[in-house]
């Protein structure tokens, strides 16, 4: 198996790829700050589920910056002179992010025993923080680092970072998770992301992933669930 070329770093899906998955990082930790905004006082039933997502979330990006940091940036920094100060640059990101993870879940434990409106509101604070540092983040990898992969980083190597990030995703959201990649994406970036699933995986998400995704949504959303 040898590198990418050049040339065909421009239809290869790499960057397509990462940028859908970083999509739901970035609408999930918006969605939150404002979820947590509308929460009522006292309405602990609420907080609960709020903190459940939230506790999803950051356990997926935990899982998705290890990936990168154990499995990626050791096959791509060998490759690299100059440019290896951005990888490395990505790494420290990421100890930074932990930081700004671990003050949400302390506030949001907080916040979720009673669901007191000033808990929610320095929770909410710490949500939008958390937001604005890990979209420049991922602002950054996507416009400095994903073209280094596509030039670098072979499919083989690619591929076992993909195959990590799923082995580490529980069964029963493998279907919670495909929906969150999906649901920004436009009709062409469905279509070549489902073509490149197993058939099983594309039948189950037609005949029940698509009705779980939904009810996970509205449930996590606060809209009726009719399907």
């Amino acid at each position: 198996m040898t590198s990418s070329s050049t040339s065909d770093a421009t239809v290869h899906p790499y960057t397509r790829e990462m940028a859908m998955i970083h999509q739901v990082f970035r609408r999930e930790s918006r969605l939150l700050a404002e979820l947590v905004q509308d929460v009522r006082p006292t309405d602990t039933a609420r907080s609960r589920i709020l903190a459940e997502h939230w506790r999803q979330y950051a356990i997926g990006l935990h899982a998705h910056h290890t990936g990168e940091d154990e499995m990626l940036w050791p096959v791509l920094l060998p490759h690299l002179d100059l440019d290896a100060e951005q990888v490395l640059a990505m790494e420290a990101q990421h100890r930074e992010l932990d930081h700004g993870i671990a003050e949400v879940q302390r506030l949001m434990d907080r916040w979720q025993a009673q669901a007191l409106p000033e808990d929610r509101d320095e929770l909410v604070e710490a949500l939008r923080r958390h937001h604005r540092q890990l979209c420049a983040h991922l602002d950054e990898e996507e416009r400095q680092v994903m073209p280094l992969v596509a030039l670098h980083v072979n499919e083989e190597q690619w591929h076992a970072v993909g195959e990590r990030g799923l082995a580490e995703t529980p069964r029963n959201r493998l279907m919670i998770a495909l929906g969150a990649i999906l649901e920004d994406t436009s009709p062409e970036e469905r279509r070549e992301f489902l073509a490149r699933l197993p058939l099983p995986a594309r039948v189950l998400w037609r005949l029940l992933g698509q009705r779980q995704y939904r009810r996970e949504t509205d449930r996590i959303r606060g809209r009726r669930t009719t399907a």
